[in-house]
């Protein structure tokens, strides 16, 4: 299977290579000095198409990255599978420091459990993972439901009568779905629509009563939604009256993650670099009031800290695979 779909990407791989330079696609190169690096400007892929949160966060990302280096971070798309058209080539890109790429949790996690998407968890080199859009339950301002425990009654009232949109399956929105679900003992009608911006219209159009979205969503509809919980640590800056499902009693933390990772060839020295890089930008106080004005909420998670909290977040995503019957 694994030749099979490596197979099957080449072609793709031929068609992108003049958009984004024969040099995404030279194969091995030689590690680029690590105490002049860089030297010149860095590409960086996002596997989505333009105008998303992981596109947004890199564009805010350009500006610190040029004053920190005096190189331009050069942004480039590319789109299909949900982030596997190009997660499943960046080992096939050069080595040299030059290629960095977005990747995103849930996404690399639950992709190779339920089938062959082109790539396995462990072939990604992630090198720093910066923040996450927190999962929230969002209702429109004219909603009965009130707080979190005026969904839950209706829930238990009718199973299966509290109709959720969310953003796709297999997603941070299916899975806080399925964690909520087991955590309130309830049971909900889950609809997936095509990404986040759908599944606000469903709420807004009331043909949903509830939404599983992110403290990004209530951000850019904050005239029109509210959130009865967000699944933070603690409270979101933004949204100081909305309670943490933790407050609540509902050991919930999470929503969709976004980092980077390089080709599995890049030398350590360079990919340590690169970590200290964007941990400085995720620092900068202004760059950090940006991202919190738009609902994200930042975490700081270096190349050396990266195993451990991929196990942490594989072991959670696991147990949601299972109730979800992506493995057995």
């Amino acid at each position: 299977m694994r030749q099979t779909s490596r197979f099957k990407t080449l072609g793709l791989s031929t068609l992108v290579a003049g958009m984004l330079g024969a040099s995404a696609f030279a194969g091995p190169a030689l590690a680029a000095d690590a105490e002049g690096y860089p030297d010149h400007n860095v590409q960086y892929i996002i596997p989505f198409g333009p105008g998303g949160e992981s596109d947004i966060s890199a564009r805010l990302q350009q500006q610190y990255f040029q004053e920190l280096t005096g190189q331009q971070l050069i942004i480039q798309y590319m789109a299909g599978g949900g982030g596997a058209v190009g997660w499943s080539q960046l080992n096939e890109m050069a080595s040299d420091g030059y290629t960095i790429m977005g990747t995103n949790l849930p996404h690399i996690i639950l992709k190779p459990m339920g089938k062959d998407p082109g790539f396995t968890t462990e072939e990604l080199k992630n090198f720093h993972y910066f923040h996450y859009s927190p999962d929230a339950l969002i209702v429109t301002n004219d909603s009965p439901y009130k707080t979190l425990d005026d969904l839950i009654a209706a829930a238990k009232k009718a199973p299966g009568s509290v109709t959720v949109s969310g953003s796709g399956t297999q997603s941070a929105n299916d899975i806080a779905n399925q964690r909520f679900e087991s955590l309130a003992d309830v049971k909900t009608t889950y609809i997936p629509f095509k990404g986040t911006g759908a599944a606000v219209t469903a709420l807004l159009g009331d043909q949903v009563k509830a939404e599983w979205g992110y403290t990004t969503t209530a951000a850019n509809h904050s005239d029109k939604v509210r959130m009865l919980a967000v699944a933070s640590e603690e409270r979101h800056p933004l949204f100081p009256d909305v309670p943490t499902f933790k407050e609540l009693g509902y050991d919930m933390t999470g929503g969709a993650y976004r980092g980077i990772a390089v080709p599995q060839g890049t030398s350590e020295e360079i990919t340590k670099k690169l970590s200290d890089i964007f941990s400085q930008i995720n620092q900068n106080p202004e760059f950090r009031q940006k991202m919190e004005d738009l609902g994200f909420v930042l975490i700081d998670v270096p190349y050396e800290e990266m195993d451990a909290f991929m196990a942490k977040r594989s072991k959670e995503y696991e147990q949601v695979a299972r109730e979800m019957g992506i493995i057995e």
